[in-house]
């Protein structure tokens, strides 16, 4: 299958990639192929791999997100200050060939380094919150982006100009997967009502550490179910995040199954909110700074 262009967001964890032309999506893949997965210097040829057939006859144009530009990552392309936007993306990417041909571009993340609080930085979600501006041509917004690492973010004039980060997804995988409260856990089961009893609790004047707790002593007292942990703790960590003091309105962008979680727990605080598609936001963003690649090359801007 032949196509113009390749959009790759390539995490720790995960690769996905989207066949295009133009602004057509051909096809698409996905592999449990993230950077920890990946041995130094074999970057090029695990990726071609995954592009089997896209890249077998032809050498279309790559333009990559994420972790794929960190310190070990393929190339580290630094982080942009903010405020940043558009244009300061496309300032600092890297460029570099491939093995095959293929014209290949690594688009950096962001960085808030603020005097006298803590730093972050984020890779692959600037590029989500720049297909949600484009898509619903809105300059100004607050959005969640709900994940392994949970991302708060406020656009003014289509500059991200302050994130935060919570390792809300992270979090939760550690307490079910290797503490005692996940210990010999049933098959979980689909528990709104747990869910929001968890959120509720997280407004509590406590600290998370002793609120977690409660998801033990609430099961040994049978208020809730060992099926229902799960969901307990969900709302237990997603909740805390609204309890830094957004009022909102939010948007929530990424899958349907998270952003129903979020958006559940947004109501219990009174935060109005508005759900899109995380896949949807990344490729528009990526369309955008493509077209914008191109152009440049072709000395157009």
């Amino acid at each position: 299958m032949k196509g113009e262009w390749v959009a790759i967001d390539w995490g720790t964890s995960n690769f996905r990639a989207w066949l295009l032309a133009g602004n057509a999506v051909l096809d698409k893949r996905s592999a449990s192929c993230g950077l920890l997965h990946i041995e130094p210097g074999q970057f090029d040829a695990t990726l071609k791999t995954l592009l089997g057939e896209w890249v077998a006859d032809s050498s279309p144009m790559i333009v990559m997100a994420g972790m794929v530009g960190s310190q070990q990552g393929w190339y580290e392309v630094d982080y942009c200050p903010l405020p940043a936007g558009a244009d300061s993306l496309l300032e600092q990417r890297k460029k570099f060939i491939t093995s095959w041909g293929s014209e290949a571009w690594i688009v950096p993340g962001l960085c808030k380094s603020p005097s006298g609080d803590l730093p972050d930085v984020m890779r692959g979600e600037e590029i989500q919150l720049l297909g949600l501006s484009l898509l619903e041509g809105i300059d100004n917004f607050q959005a969640i982006l709900p994940g392994t690492h949970s991302k708060h973010v406020r656009m003014q004039q289509k500059q991200i100009v302050d994130f935060s980060t919570y390792m809300t997804g992270e979090l939760f995988h550690v307490l079910i997967t290797h503490s005692l409260l996940g210990r010999a856990l049933p098959d979980a089961a689909v528990d709104d009502n747990a869910f929001l009893r968890g959120v509720e609790i997280s407004r509590r004047n406590a600290a998370l550490s002793q609120l977690l707790f409660s998801a033990r002593t609430l099961r040994l007292s049978g208020e809730i179910s060992a099926e229902s942990v799960g969901d307990y703790l969900s709302g237990l960590l997603i909740g805390s995040e609204f309890t830094t003091g957004n009022t909102g309105p939010v948007w929530l962008v990424g899958s349907a199954v998270l952003t129903r979680r979020y958006q559940l727990a947004a109501n219990a605080f009174g935060i109005q909110t508005c759900c899109i598609d995380g896949d949807c936001c990344f490729i528009a963003g990526m369309q955008f700074l493509q077209q914008r690649l191109t152009e440049k090359q072709n000395g157009q801007c």
